[in-house]
């Protein structure tokens, strides 16, 4: 590995210096300084990569590196081993088919904030929505931050351009008369139970689809959540771990669901057992011959069977009807939170804040506070 030295320069800056190899017209050795950014661990870590890059002859100039190259390198060097397969590749689509198509040529020393303005106006001319622009300003703010501690550019300039705004989205709520309609329409279908089970327990279609009969209780009426499948063109069918550690949980399931589950595991034992398929089965949902089920083929049944119902109504709607409810029944925060999975209650006062019903106790309770009583 390349020789270099770190040094502090301020609170979470620090410069490192290295021997770049030799000038190949005069001879003499090349001496390079790069500011890095953050705790004494990351630019360390920083640093052994790019010393790392020098040793192994893959260096390149800042000054002549373009946008559509730094993409392609971000990608590798950080997105490839920090995000998972699904989150990467709506990054690469979102970099290499909007920022590299219409600057990828201009070098990333030179991007300008109006570039990527340019960018911005170009997705809107072309009709993509205002969420999906401000998705990848954030993906090109982050990839322009690690530019930045990497000494690639001196700042990030996405910081210089307004946020594409995002009109608040509707969520896509079923009335109980559109669950029954919802249930009616799958009964008797493989989709029944998923749909059933979904609504029941809130759960995402990655992790109901991996659910295992090892995790379930039905004596207890409960379900354990310890992860789900997650399917992409990159990485095709696999197994993801919950992101946070409120993503595993136990999650309670009303009695009538634990009956069908009931009914769901005899027949498909007495199933394996007229294929001739020894033991027990292992997922709650699966093919007979015990191989799990593609999330993108569940998804495409579903819309098949709300088509021909005549229903419009996304499998998503059931986990969004499943939180709407409980918090309709007066169901504390924290609780809502912790059975649908999110890392910290925020998430369910950002999206389903504008459900829950004003309660106009306040004044009366300090009221009774003040005079001495319990506010109660």
């Amino acid at each position: 590995m390349s020789r270099g030295n770190l040094t502090r320069r301020g609170a979470r800056s620090w410069r490192l210096k290295f021997d770049a190899g030799r000038d190949p017209a005069t001879g003499r050795r090349i001496t390079k300084f790069v500011t890095l950014h953050g705790g004494r661990k990351e630019a360390q870590a920083q640093a052994s990569k790019i010393l790392a890059s020098v040793a192994g002859g893959m260096a390149v100039d800042p000054s002549t590196e373009t946008v559509a190259q730094f993409i392609e390198r971000w990608l590798a060097d950080w997105a490839d081993s920090n995000v998972g397969n699904t989150t990467f590749t709506r990054y690469a689509a979102l970099l290499r088919k909007h920022v590299a198509a219409r600057v990828g040529s201009v070098p990333i020393q030179k991007l300008q904030a109006a570039h990527l303005q340019q960018v911005y106006a170009a997705m809107a001319h072309a009709g993509l929505s205002d969420r999906t622009r401000l998705h990848a300003h954030r993906v090109v703010s982050t990839m322009l931050k690690h530019a930045t501690q990497w000494g690639i550019v001196p700042r990030n300039v996405a910081n210089m351009v307004d946020a594409p705004r995002v009109k608040g989205r509707e969520l896509e709520i079923l009335t109980p008369a559109q669950v029954q309609q919802v249930l009616e329409a799958l009964r008797g279908k493989p989709l029944y139970l998923i749909a059933l089970l979904m609504l029941a327990s809130g759960l995402r279609r990655g992790e109901a689809l991996a659910v295992r009969w090892q995790n379930v209780d039905l004596d207890a009426g409960t379900l354990r959540v310890t992860q789900a499948f997650e399917q992409t063109k990159r990485g095709g069918l696999r197994i993801k771990e919950p992101k946070t550690r409120h993503g595993r949980r136990a999650v309670t399931l009303p009695p009538s669901t634990v009956a069908e589950l009931r009914a769901h595991r005899k027949t498909q034992q007495e199933l394996r057992l007229f294929l001739g398929i020894g033991g027990k089965a292992e997922l709650v949902f699966d093919h007979p011959d015990g191989s799990p089920l593609s999330p993108d083929v569940v998804t495409h049944q579903w819309h098949t069977a709300m088509k021909a119902a005549g229903l419009k109504a996304t499998l998503h709607s059931l986990r969004h009807t499943h939180a709407s409810t409980l918090i309709a029944s007066g169901l504390d925060v924290l609780t809502i939170s912790r059975r649908l999975g999110h890392a910290t209650p925020v998430l369910v006062l950002t999206t389903y804040g504008h459900l829950f019903k004003p309660d106009d106790r306040a004044a009366a309770i300090m009221e009774a506070a003040l005079k001495g009583g319990s506010g109660k």
